[in-house]
């Protein structure tokens, strides 16, 4: 049976955020489902493999943050025999958004929420099935196994992929922008709000290894197969984060001074357009790590 793997870029940005299209045979799987507004794009790349919706067995999030999830029930709705995958913290949510649509919209207001996201309605429970620590599922002949991944995301799971020698990481392996991979690699590690524990990241991120693939499939930005070095950067952003759980002074800012200098060792010079397109990150992570640091490090 023919097996593909795709990258789809849901252009918040261009190349920042990822979207995978799986293909086994006739069947096909999107992993991650980014907002409403991208799924034009993810059924775009499904038709140009010569696929309908009908063929579509799965729609997967790794986690329920709203760039990864909020577009499930837009596409679940495109695809009328996808089931949605999700780790079972993250699965309640899609279920019943209310908690997740309320306090996004308490943060960007309603015209800049649906800006954002788009619409997300509720999921029919018989439509989503949770997946336990090490449960698996099929597509074609292909048997794909998910691994519960906390330190980023308590309702986090990474999807190994034999099949194709890949695991998709969600947000558990970091963050490559395209933009900054000039000449040296240049990864760094997602801390935002609210479940940032530095003990449980690393494990993560050991979990990731241990499957030993090829290619780590990264949300943002495609996949990566020097996974030793962007693991090792990881690790050292990890533990910057984890000393600033400590620090009494602008956590965004010294978080700044650490890109810029990390950057400059590494042989590559940030510029002030580098860094609009890390001030996102910048900013939630510096809120993550308030927020561990409020709650009591380490777990």
């Amino acid at each position: 049976m023919a097996h593909a793997r795709t990258t789809i870029d849901c252009d918040v940005l261009p190349k920042f955020t990822a979207a995978y299209l799986r293909v086994a045979g006739d069947e096909a799987a999107f992993i991650e489902a980014h907002t409403g507004h991208a799924v034009p794009r993810l059924m775009a790349a499904l038709g140009e493999q010569g696929l309908r919706p009908e063929q579509v067995r799965w729609v997967v999030v790794t986690h329920a943050h709203l760039d990864h999830a909020a577009g499930a029930s837009a596409l679940l709705a495109r695809c009328p025999h996808a089931t949605l995958l999700a780790h079972p913290r993250a699965a309640r949510h899609l279920i019943d958004p209310s908690k997740l649509v309320a306090s996004a919209t308490s943060v960007y207001g309603a015209q800049r929420f649906s800006e954002l996201y788009g619409t997300i309605d509720p999921i029919p429970a018989e439509r989503v099935r949770a997946l336990a620590d090490g449960e698996t599922f099929a597509l074609g002949d292909a048997t794909l196994q998910v691994h519960h991944t906390a330190g980023h995301a308590k309702h986090h799971f990474i999807v190994d992929d034999p099949a194709v020698d890949s695991v998709y990481t969600g947000d558990t392996f970091g963050l490559v922008y395209p933009a900054l991979q000039r000449g040296v690699r240049f990864a760094i590690a997602t801390t935002s709000p609210t479940d940032f524990d530095p003990v449980e990241a690393r494990k993560s991120i050991d979990k990731v290894l241990s499957l030993g693939r090829r290619a780590a499939c990264l949300t943002h930005f495609d996949a990566v197969e020097d996974l030793e070095e962007v693991a090792a950067q990881l690790r050292h952003w990890i533990d910057v984060s984890e000393r600033l759980l400590a620090f009494e002074g602008d956590r965004r800012e010294e978080l700044r001074r650490e890109y810029i200098a990390d950057a400059a060792r590494r042989g590559l010079t940030l510029t002030e357009a580098d860094l609009t397109l890390l001030a996102t990150d910048l900013d939630l992570n510096a809120q993550g790590i308030a927020f561990a640091a409020e709650r009591g490090q380490p777990s």
